[in-house]
């Protein structure tokens, strides 16, 4: 099962970095990952799959939320963010 989180995180340098270790370390798969620049801040929505049955997203959520740079967490569900979609006509 796929869980999506909304992250609001700083641009500072390594941040995505720390955000991608942490994720991995925790014993979660990333499937997706989308990030936009918000100010001083990027917009990243992250779609993970833990690699076991065993795996708590909660967790990670409340893990994500420590790291240094983050400002805002939440799963997609509660998070209010756009789909972008493009039309093409011939």
């Amino acid at each position: 099962m796929t869980d999506t989180f909304f992250i609001l995180i700083d641009r500072s340098e390594g941040s995505l970095q720390r955000l991608i270790g942490l994720v991995e370390r925790r014993g979660f798969h990333i499937d997706r990952m989308n990030v936009a620049d918000a100010g001083a801040h990027r917009e990243v929505r992250l779609a993970v799959r833990g690699r076991d049955s065993g795996r708590c997203v909660d967790v990670l959520g409340r893990q994500i939320d420590r790291l240094i740079g983050a400002r805002r967490v939440s799963p997609a569900a509660s998070a209010t963010y756009v789909e972008e979609v493009a039309v093409c006509t011939a």
